[in-house]
Parts: structure tokens; C-alpha cells; sequence
């Protein structure tokens, strides 16, 4: 990629990063909060759920809002919502409220993953299309494992409550650099472009300057009039229908249990850590930093898998890690101990990453013209399936405990590992 490729994708990155550091520092922080809203710790699984589950099911209309109006402008909107209703839920007095408040910060946290997709989908050639996004959900999802440490650290130190100011002030952050990238939807051929690293042509057109591998202002975020005249809701819900259930059904399916088995896990983890290995909230969230650092290892290495074993090469070393990783989970629990869940925490991350972004350059595939709709559909079915694997993990470990439910995760990621090696498109 060229450098302003880099800058862009680095930049979306680390509103992906925030969006997702703001629901997973709560991981490691729920015993606390449990204990000050007077509840259980299984109980207080349900905040995850509160976020995750708008998070996914709102990704595919955010998607094709983008498609419509403007994938910087949208941008712009959700990431400033985000940064002012997670500091909302630091003043939550009760569960409920708290619930609220987290639906609220998933529904506007619910198309960044989605439109930043879209978005550096435009700005790269296909070729570098696989570690475009690798990078992208590797920074994203470094926030996921990074939150978990800073937040665990922040809960010890001053309160859970503080960590949620605290992240709200790097969603405004993050609104601040989007800012940097409004000129992506000003290069609609019907002005001048007045940007760094643009050059524009005679018909008033902008495009990326990067050597070979030039965007037209259209593909790099910005949309026609016609564009903004074909997003209506019966339309929308109609061709989002086509895509989930068409050709390509094959790639969401395993979007929705990739959800399920990866977050699900995830979810749990930092109360396992608490409860089974007696960590506090900081040492748990400090092993679950590992988590992070092998999303942006996997990021930066995607590409090269790909190129040497293919896409579906990619989502089976990931579907392998993710085994390792509720082999080594077992371990722990049957010991006691933390030390396997150090491993188990990169590998889950580093399987996590590998499967998840490799699924989204599947999907832009599948209609090149809706990239936003069809990237979204992907975090719908990764995102709500997260939801549903955080209630599902409830009942696993009400019925057996944890090693239920790493036995189980295991054995359904071997299940998807054989589905998908049939069913995903060759590439």
C-alpha cells in the first residue's frame, strides 16, 4: 500500500480500535461491576450482550446508510454518539440503566467496523485487499485485547465507572481524526477537492494518489446522486435478503458461528480468570493483552498466509488456533492455573483475526456494487452471534461449568473447520 493508504486504513483502524475496546474492557471489569450494582457475575453478562447484539444486527443498515450518504460523513456521526453515551454509562445508578446505555453506545458503535471495511475496500487494489483489512481488524481488534489490560487497570485503580469516561474520551478522539478524512466524501465530481495526497482531474474528480493503484472519488467512499437516491427500506431489506440467502450464504453462516464460538469464548474469559484462577480484574485484563497483540500479529501476516495457501487456507490456520486455544482453556481449568490461558488468550486472537477479515474480502465479492451492505451483513452475523454465544455460554457453564463450555466451543470451531472447507468459495 502506499503511504496515504496507510494513513487511511491506520486511521479508520483506530476508530475500529475504540469501538471495539468499548464493549471488551468490560470483560474483566464485569466482577466489579457486578459487585457494585449488587449482582451476580454471570448475571452481569448480559451488559455484553446489550452491546454486542445491536452491534451486530444494525451493521448491515449502517453499511448501506454509508453506501447512500456518505461513509465518512456516517463516520463522522456514529463515533461522535459512541464517545458520548459510553461516558453516559458511567453514570448508570442501576443494571437496567446500564443496559440501556450500552444499547445505546451498540447502536451507534454498530456501523464502524462495517463502513470502515467499505471504506479501505475502495482504497486499495483487490491484490492488496487481504492485508488492507487484515491491518484494519488487526488495529481494530488489538483495542479488543489492549482494552482489556487498561481497563482491568482502571477498575483497580479509581473504578469501572472511570474506565468508561476514560474510553469515551478516546471515541473522541477517534471523531477527531475521522474529521481528517471528510475530503473522501467531497470527491463526488461535483466540486474541487481541497485535500492532502489528492489530485483532481478535469472533470472536478479526485483521486487517491497512489502509484498503481489510483481510486476514483466514487470507490473511495464517497457515493452519487444516484447512490443517495437507492437506499429506501423495503429496497434495502429486500436486496440484504438476496445477499444473506444467495450464492454467498456460505460465508455468513460461518460469519454467524465464527460470532458465536470466537466472542462467545472471549466473553467469558475474564470472569473465568477471576472466579477459577482467583486473578484480579488487572492481572486478568493484563493476560487477556495478549489476546491483542496476536490480532495485530495476524493482521500483518493475513495477506502473506493468503498468498502462500489461499483465503481458505487463512480461515483454517485461524479455525486451528481457536482449537488450541479452548484445548489450552480446558487445561486451565482443570489445573487451576493461569499460565495456559496465556497461550490460549494469543491463540484465540490470533484465530479470531485470521477468520473474521478473511470472510469480509469473501463477502466484497459477492456484490462489488453494495460493498457497505455486504461487509455489514458479515458483522451481523459475527456481532449478533456474539450475543447469543454470550447467552449461550450462560447456559453451557450453569450446566456443566467452564470446561462444558470450552469442550464445546472446541468441538462446534472442528464442526466449522469441516463446513467450511466444503462450502466457502475458492480463491
Amino acid at each position: 500500500m502506499a503511504p496515504t493508504q496507510k494513513k487511511i486504513v491506520v486511521t479508520l483502524g483506530f476508530c475500529g480500535l475504540v469501538s471495539a475496546a468499548d464493549n471488551w474492557f468490560v470483560s474483566p471489569a464485569l466482577p466489579a461491576i457486578a459487585q457494585t450494582l449488587a449482582i451476580a457475575p454471570a448475571a452481569a453478562t448480559i451488559i455484553l450482550t446489550a452491546y454486542l447484539t445491536p452491534y451486530g444486527l444494525l451493521q448491515p443498515v449502517c453499511g448501506a446508510i454509508g453506501d447512500a450518504v456518505g461513509r465518512v460523513r456516517l463516520l463522522c456521526i456514529i463515533v461522535a454518539g459512541l464517545a458520548v453515551s459510553t461516558v453516559l454509562c458511567a453514570a448508570a445508578p442501576t443494571l437496567e440503566a446500564l443496559v440501556v446505555a450500552r444499547i445505546v453506545t451498540g447502536c451507534f458503535a454498530a456501523g464502524i467496523i462495517s463502513v470502515n471495511q467499505s471504506l479501505v475496500g475502495s482504497v486499495v487494489s483487490e491484490e492488496d485487499r487481504q492485508g488492507a483489512v487484515g491491518l484494519l481488524m488487526g488495529v481494530t481488534f488489538t483495542g479488543q485485547g489492549l482494552s482489556a489490560g487498561l481497563g482491568g487497570l482502571i477498575c483497580d485503580l479509581v473504578g469501572w465507572r472511570a474506565a468508561f469516561i476514560c474510553f469515551g474520551a478516546l471515541g473522541a478522539a477517534a471523531w477527531l481524526g475521522v474529521r481528517r478524512l471528510r475530503y473522501l466524501d467531497e470527491m463526488d465530481g461535483v466540486g474541487t477537492v481541497d485535500a492532502p495526497d489528492t489530485d483532481v482531474n478535469a472533470a472536478g474528480v479526485g483521486t487517491v494518489d497512489a502509484p498503481g493503484a489510483g481510486v476514483s472519488a466514487a470507490d473511495a467512499g464517497a457515493v452519487s446522486s444516484a447512490e443517495r437516491e437507492s437506499f429506501r427500506p423495503a429496497a434495502f431489506l429486500r436486496h440484504a435478503a438476496q445477499i444473506f440467502f444467495g450464492p454467498g450464504r456460505a460465508v455468513y453462516i460461518v460469519a454467524f458461528t465464527t460470532g458465536i464460538i470466537f466472542l462467545g469464548v472471549y466473553g467469558f474469559t475474564g470472569t473465568f480468570l477471576a472466579e477459577r484462577c482467583g486473578l484480579s480484574s488487572t492481572q486478568a485484563g493484563l493476560l487477556m493483552m495478549f489476546y491483542g497483540l496476536a490480532c495485530l500479529t495476524g493482521g500483518s501476516i493475513s495477506g502473506r498466509i493468503g498468498e502462500t495457501r489461499g483465503q481458505r487456507g487463512v480461515i483454517a490456520v485461524g479455525e486451528t488456533s481457536g482449537v488450541i486455544a479452548t484445548a489450552l482453556l480446558a487445561a486451565s481449568t482443570i489445573t487451576g492455573s493461569w499460565v495456559p490461558a496465556l497461550p490460549a488468550a494469543a491463540c484465540l486472537g490470533l484465530g479470531y483475526i485470521l477468520v473474521q477479515p478473511t470472510l469480509v474480502s469473501f463477502s466484497m465479492d459477492i456484490d462489488p456494487s453494495h460493498t457497505g451492505l455486504c461487509t455489514g451483513l458479515i458483522g451481523l452475523g459475527v456481532f449478533a452471534g456474539g450475543g447469543i454465544g454470550s447467552s449461550l455460554g450462560s447456559v453451557a457453564i450453569a450446566g456443566g461449568g467452564y470446561l462444558a463450555l470450552w469442550t464445546i466451543a472446541g468441538v462446534a470451531l472442528v464442526a466449522q473447520a469441516i463446513a467450511g472447507a466444503r462450502f466457502l468459495p475458492r480463491k
